[in-house]
């Protein structure tokens, strides 16, 4: 939905937030930066619901979101190409792409919960 009604002035927003982060950004900085570009993007969106459920889940997964920089190697790289990748769709109009990369970012988070907390009925789940 950001691909089709993010005002331009906030896609440029978007855009200053992510080349602000430097390859020698803390994972503290690159987490804030995560938790906001997602905000922004809700928020973008124009869909209250989501931007509620966005701010609700924040918290909740910072921890997480710390573990999986530590112990996930490339994680932060792989984060910033696919926040790259998901933003390029947004600020070309193009909601498929836009959908389909959200969709590969929000599936290798997915994978790496799975792995690492192990799956439902597994010894570890």
């Amino acid at each position: 939905m950001a691909a089709q009604v993010m005002p331009e002035e906030d896609i440029a927003g978007l855009a200053e937030m992510l080349q602000s982060l430097d390859e020698a950004a803390t994972l503290d900085e690159i987490i804030a930066n995560d938790l906001e570009f997602h905000r922004r993007i809700a928020a973008g969106s124009g869909n209250t619901v989501l931007c509620s459920l966005i701010d609700g889940l924040s918290g909740p997964t910072t921890r997480a979101r710390i573990w999986r920089g530590l112990t996930e190697e490339g994680a932060a790289d792989r984060t910033r190409q696919q926040h790259r990748q998901i933003f390029d769709a947004i600020a070309g109009r193009r909601p498929e792409l836009a959908h389909a990369w959200a969709t590969v970012h929000i599936a290798g988070v997915e994978q790496w919960l799975r792995s690492t907390l192990g799956e439902p009925g597994s010894a570890l789940g």
